[in-house]
């Protein structure tokens, strides 16, 4: 039996860019079928060992219906940025193509460790190189952040300066949430998290993105 295949770009819905693929038999009866949305994942740390990375790669496993690439920010180290070092040698391919990431995805995931109350030098750097690019950097993406942290405060300091930037940088934020006490909710064994509470939180701000 031959299939008729035409795609449609939805234009409604958080995921302006998804696609839908309306299949018709011989007969002309149509089914339709949702293309997975890409999701862009990472950390902004650039610690190996990160908590944070952690938490990505546990969340990204709850993605499972959907396409997740999970990058790691130490490919795309730069210099310091200051405006002299762009005069002497332009914006750095790594800001380019970290750029190409997020217009490539059709939402994102992040999770932030908290340095001083804020982000991570690696992160900074790397946010400053590619808002010299473009102002909204996160080019209107719908996204989920998250934040975890040893301690009581689970990174909400830096979790609550991303949200409350995110419309300046072009940021759709769907969904946050802050996990204290990292290493009492997580089973670093197991690699998930073993709070039933914190669990169900995390698969409803996950939700946000289907």
């Amino acid at each position: 039996m031959s299939e008729v295949i035409e795609i449609n770009v939805i234009k409604d819905g958080p995921f302006p860019n998804a696609k839908e693929m309306r299949f018709s038999d011989e007969n002309g009866e149509a089914s339709k079928k949702e293309v997975k949305l890409k999701v862009l994942a990472f950390a902004a740390t650039n610690s190996r060992d990160s908590i944070n990375k952690a938490l990505i790669s546990y969340a990204a496993r709850l993605l499972a219906d959907e396409e997740v690439e999970i990058i790691d920010i130490n490919e795309y180290e730069m210099p310091l940025y200051s405006v002299d070092r762009e005069r002497e040698i332009g914006i750095p391919e790594q800001a380019w193509r970290f750029y190409e990431k997020i217009g490539d995805a059709d939402a994102l995931l992040i999770s932030f460790a908290e340095h001083n109350g804020y982000y991570t030098a690696a992160y900074k750097n790397l946010f400053d190189w590619t808002s010299r690019i473009d102002r909204k950097v996160y080019q209107d993406k719908p996204a989920v952040l998250l934040a975890t942290s040893p301690g009581l405060g689970g990174a909400s300091r830096v979790l609550r300066a991303a949200k409350e930037s995110a419309p300046f940088f072009g940021m759709d934020v769907q969904a946050d949430l802050s996990i204290p006490r990292f290493y009492e909710n997580f089973d670093m064994e197991y690699d998930l998290v073993d709070n039933s509470e914190i669990q169900e939180q995390l698969r409803l701000a996950l939700a946000k993105l289907n």
